[in-house]
């Protein structure tokens, strides 16, 4: 209903992090639902924020003057693909670009870390999904310092201040991408370590399951208070105002996948709006 769209609305405004607003991640209830308890109310906001995002997409298209870039970063079990799968449900093909970025290969750790990213962006008029992203390398990097030694990174960036640095560098790197017409949603789908665990678990007893389970998702768990405390400090540095951090709650994957769907369209009104 439009009302229920409205009141969505709303609710992204305050999944949306302010900049240089302090940052804990504990604070946030990944189990919160927004008091949608009808069973109805996921299935009948997702479709329409689904036709919004097809009808908004179109525009963007036949316009041809901008893109939109949208990342989504999660731990293992937090249901992105999914989620993904339904912002483009209802999308045409050929205005979007879907990249899900693994461990960098040996022509990637040739390069600079954005590198990859920068060849992966959206042509203007088309929506770019970024499936982890540029922000592995301040989490999962940052959580397993050996995966720096592959990078070979000059040896008086390394240390305390290397972090801040990439924030700083990441900050630079999305204003100008802004700046040149590429409007970029951040999305972190939210989970608790007790719904990741009933992930898993349904991961090894579901056959079909086993190949998404790997021995990087039980060391990330293992490390879960590491993982977090970056993910905090990520959102707080680099939730600016020209590409704010949106947190979303993924215990419950169907309002999730609405909360998710509801903020990309807005997006991209917003990104026509921009352009008059």
């Amino acid at each position: 209903s439009q009302e229920g769209m409205m009141d969505l609305a709303k609710l992204a405004d305050e999944f949306r992090v302010l900049p240089n607003r302090k940052i804990k991640m504990k604070d946030y209830d990944a189990g919160f639902t927004a008091g949608y308890e009808k069973p109805e109310d996921p299935e009948e906001l997702l479709a329409e924020g689904v036709a919004r995002i097809a009808e908004l997409q179109d525009k963007l298209y036949a316009e041809n003057r901008q893109s939109l870039l949208v990342i989504f970063q999660a731990l293992d079990g937090a249901g992105k693909d999914s989620v993904i799968r339904h912002v483009l449900s209802g999308v045409n093909p050929t205005g979007v670009q879907v990249f899900s970025f693994k461990v960098p290969n040996a022509e990637e750790l040739d390069h600079d870390y954005l590198w990859r990213i920068v060849r992966a962006l959206p042509e203007r008029g088309r929506i770019g999904i970024h499936n982890r992203s540029h922000y592995e390398e301040v989490l999962a990097v940052r959580v397993h310092p050996s995966f720096l030694g592959p990078q070979r990174l000059p040896p008086k960036t390394l240390g305390d201040g290397l972090w801040q640095m990439r924030f700083q560098q990441i900050n630079n790197f999305e204003k100008y991408l802004v700046e040149n017409g590429t409007e970029i949603v951040k999305i972190y789908l939210n989970i608790s370590r007790e719904e990741q665990a009933v992930q898993q678990l349904e991961r090894i007893d579901t056959p079909e399951k086993n190949w998404k389970i790997t021995e990087e998702d039980w060391r990330n768990r293992e490390r879960w208070a590491d993982y977090y405390a970056a993910v905090s400090d990520m959102i707080e540095k680099t939730s600016t105002g020209h590409a704010p951090w949106t947190i979303i709650e993924g215990n419950d994957k169907p309002y999730a996948r609405v909360k998710a769907v509801r903020t990309v369209a807005d997006a991209i009104a917003e990104a026509l709006k921009k352009r008059g």
